[in-house]
């Protein structure tokens, strides 16, 4: 009988993770919480990607795709979230429908018949996964389960790891990234905004809200300066990441945004216009806020299965030390998979943005590597899931918002420029333009030519 893979999200990582079980000989079980792949991207869809199409495409996905006579996107290209469902996630549903299953809304693992407690007999039992949607209450079976649901719907709240008095509920409080020059246009032309976070997200809106007619951006930065938000300007070797920084700067030396430094929102005093407030007493008044400050896993769907994570960032603690963003951005990319994804449940393994728990420097490609090592792990071949297939320049590619978005502070493209003509980085990508397989950091080479953040 075939090992049945539950895959618990149908996003880019899932979709590809169903595309490795299907050539390893096994069968996918795709439970999916929207209506259609791709639920959260869908979500973001207005915001450009700083990585091309050469990354954003796992190759079990492409050779499924191309058996179907897909045509594959300009890899030297751009997408936007929408670009990467319509010609990437819909054809790779459609191409995976026999075993997608929409409208699922995961709401716990187990294992059949044996509580997290028992150890007799543990490893034998069958998960058992439980969901609601339309099709009311179901119980999936599988033999083992990669859970891909991503941290999209878990934003952070505006104070430190808590919500601030008067935030939970607040209607002029949205989170994450609205498409402030799209649909979410009418409710922020002509306003106060404030936008509270120091990440790509947060400068994504403030470059968004500083093109819309009428409309007030203020940058409630938490950290006390921005430098590290403003790279390394003309010094950059990866140019277009220091014309970003270059750009934002010039934004706020206009007064074109207001920036509010050292702010760590204590308190929204209801008023109408809604007020934040600092910890150290100051008062912003505006018509609305953006919290953009991150997102963090969903765990409770998780409560029966024996599970370990670091206790900071959420993430499995073999993979901590790689991702931490008190440490580093994510700059390098250090490849990663089964054996660093475990969990002491047997063939349970966390993939994609929920494997960084709460560190915001994932990377698309990365997760496609993840899964290919781990469905190699579940299929049995350890030689597999032990190899390295990660392929990125040293720097890193990275998601943002477009290219006036410069990303800061916790994200992946904050930090000191790269000053040394034979970086790694630089070298890198430039081999990688012209065709080449890259230099590493051993190499050296002009400047980058990238349009990529990292």
């Amino acid at each position: 009988m075939e090992k049945v893979v539950a895959i618990l999200g149908a996003g880019p990582v899932g979709l590809a993770a169903a595309a490795h079980v299907l050539e390893r000989g096994m069968q996918p079980l795709i439970l999916e919480q929207g209506d259609e792949v791709g639920h959260a991207v869908r979500e973001w869809g207005h915001v450009p990607m700083f990585s091309n199409w050469r990354y954003n495409i796992d190759a079990a996905a492409a050779r499924r795709l191309l058996a179907t006579g897909w045509a594959p996107p300009d890899d030297g290209a751009h997408p936007t979230g929408a670009d990467l469902v319509d010609h990437y996630l819909v054809p790779l549903g459609l191409s995976l429908r026999p075993w997608l299953r929409l409208g699922r809304r995961v709401v716990a693992v187990s294992r059949d018949g044996v509580d997290k407690v028992k150890d007799a007999g543990r490893a034998a039992a069958a998960f058992v996964i439980e969901t609601e949607g339309a099709a009311g209450a179901e119980r999936h079976r599988a033999d083992a389960v990669i859970d891909t649901t991503g941290t999209w719907f878990q934003p952070n709240p505006g104070g430190a790891g808590r919500p601030v008095p008067g935030e939970v509920g607040h209607p002029a409080i949205r989170y994450g990234m609205p498409d402030v020059l799209g649909r979410d246009r009418a409710r922020y032309a002509g306003k106060r905004v404030a936008v509270l976070g120091g990440g790509h997200s947060a400068i994504g809106t403030l470059i968004a809200l500083s093109d819309l007619p009428g409309a007030s951006p203020i940058w409630l930065c938490r950290a006390a300066g921005i430098a590290r938000a403003l790279g390394g300007g003309a010094a950059d070797q990866l140019s277009a990441r220091g014309a970003l920084g270059s750009d934002t700067a010039r934004l706020v030396q206009s007064g074109r945004v207001r920036l509010e430094t050292g702010f760590h929102l204590s308190a929204i005093d209801d008023v109408t216009p809604l007020a934040a407030i600092s910890t150290d007493g100051r008062r912003v008044e505006v018509d609305e806020l953006i919290i953009a400050t991150g997102f963090r896993p969903d765990l409770s769907i998780l409560r029966e299965l024996r599970v370990t994570l670091d206790p900071a960032l959420e993430s499995p603690p073999a993979l901590a030390p790689l991702i931490d963003p008190n440490l580093h951005s994510c700059g390098t990319v250090r490849p990663h998979g089964a054996a660093e994804l475990a969990h002491p449940e047997p063939g349970f393994y966390i993939a994609g943005m929920k494997s960084y728990g709460r560190a915001p420097t994932f990377l698309l490609a990365t997760g496609h590597e993840q899964v290919r090592s781990i469905v190699a792990a579940i299929a049995g071949d350890h030689a597999a899931a032990a190899r390295v297939e990660l392929v990125l320049p040293e720097t890193g590619v990275c998601s943002g918002s477009g290219p006036q978005v410069a990303d800061v502070g916790s994200g992946c493209c904050g930090g000191p420029a790269v000053a040394h003509a034979d970086a790694c980085c630089a070298a890198d990508e430039t081999a990688r333009d012209n065709g080449a397989s890259g230099y590493g950091c051993a190499g050296t080479a002009g400047p980058a030519k990238t349009p990529a953040c990292c």
